[in-house]
């Protein structure tokens, strides 16, 4: 995890790490284990220059004061983070057993909630250290932990979507026809670092048949008259995330060009006009599907609606059949259906959306008709 911490303040790390302990014990947790990563940077600010095979762990336990392990020569960085007075700080050094120090603070029986990207070493010598602990990944146990974002959140999110926006805006302008997507992609990552990003996550330039995979990974293709381009871009912009897609056409598109592009652009509202509080998650995904399966086109919509944002680009919840969550007022995530016509093209429409009282709100502006670049 790289990037600027959100400007909070210690208080709103407190409240943070109160209501994740809240939420661990109604969960049935005796605690959560929170290694390095964005859990940590959302809990306390505090984001490790590099992360080593040393032990870094917050614990949050109900009744507990939280706690933050930390190897000793990164105490002094550990501290200066924004939420550093609202938790106290257990330092080790190098030759003691971090483990030990660790267990102490812990429920010898208890079942925790551990952090995805915890290191198996860590957790191997946690169990070795406790044989009666037994710990679940956070995202099984605490899906929505960060999902539901407050008033400052949110108006970091819709920054972040601004600046995306302004991206798109200006790479229109940039000729398109004879130069290689990486060309492209170097200039998406410029313009999103020229308005205000820190971090660049993916910059997708997927060209021609290329546009068929939606994960493509940019690459020496040169970008010719006639295709269709798909542009997926995001990253952190103070410390929360952007992802938006739109596509492209170099030159005048086909009639069933136009016909797909018109179908994903309808189902991509199709899925927004389906956000609002109560809602399940799935029924985003299966008012976006329906669009392109009523069209014919069913087979080639070979992804999830759409998916969580926040200090991570890519996190929980997710809009797929399946999920049941019911929608609740301050979550956000993409709408984004697409069509891939394996060798062909693909086309793909996404904003970040935001729930709202009454329904949802756009977090990106850009227009979704098609736009003829040179």
């Amino acid at each position: 995890m790289t990037g600027t911490a959100a400007p909070f303040a210690a208080d709103d790390y407190r409240a943070r790490m109160e209501r994740a302990a809240r939420s661990a014990a109604e969960a049935g947790l005796a605690g959560l284990l929170v290694a390095p990563g964005p859990d940590l940077v959302w809990l306390t600010g505090y984001a490790p220059t590099a992360v080593t095979e040393r032990l870094t762990l917050l614990v949050l336990a109900p009744g507990q004061d939280p706690v933050l392990v930390v190897p000793t020569l990164e105490a002094p960085d550990a501290g200066k983070a924004p939420g550093a007075s609202a938790l106290t700080l257990r330092d080790w050094t190098d030759g003691k057993d971090p483990y030990a120090a660790t267990a102490a603070l812990l429920d010898a029986g208890g079942r925790f909630g551990i952090s995805d990207n915890a290191w198996a070493m860590h957790l191997l010598a946690l169990q070795k250290a406790l044989p009666g602990t037994s710990y679940a990944s956070l995202t099984e146990a605490l899906p929505m932990l960060r999902a539901v974002k407050d008033t400052a959140e949110l108006e970091l999110l819709a920054a972040a979507g601004a600046a995306a926006d302004a991206t798109f805006e200006e790479i229109r302008k940039v000729p398109f026809g004879g130069r290689r997507e990486s060309e492209v992609a170097a200039d998406l990552a410029g313009l999103l670092r020229r308005f205000g990003h820190s971090q660049v996550d993916f910059t997708i330039v997927a060209s021609g048949p290329n546009g068929a995979n939606p994960h493509h990974e940019v690459g020496d293709r040169v970008i010719e008259r006639g295709d269709m381009v798909v542009l997926d871009f995001g990253g952190l912009k103070d410390g929360y995330g952007s992802d938006t897609s739109r596509t492209v056409h170099v030159g005048e598109p086909t009639d069933e060009e136009r016909r797909v592009h018109d179908l994903v652009r309808a189902a991509q509202e199709a899925g927004f006009r389906a956000v609002r509080p109560g809602v399940p998650c799935q029924e985003v995904d299966r008012a976006a599907r329906a669009v392109i399966a009523d069209a014919g086109y069913g087979e080639y919509f070979i992804h999830r609606t759409g998916h969580g944002i926040g200090v991570t680009t890519h996190e929980p919840p997710y809009m797929i059949e399946g999920e049941e969550q019911p929608l609740v007022p301050g979550m956000c995530f993409s709408v984004e259906p697409g069509v891939y016509l394996p060798g062909r093209f693909g086309v793909r429409i996404e904003d970040i959306v935001t729930v709202t009282e009454d329904g949802g709100r756009r977090l990106n502006d850009t227009t979704r008709e098609m736009v003829i670049v040179e």
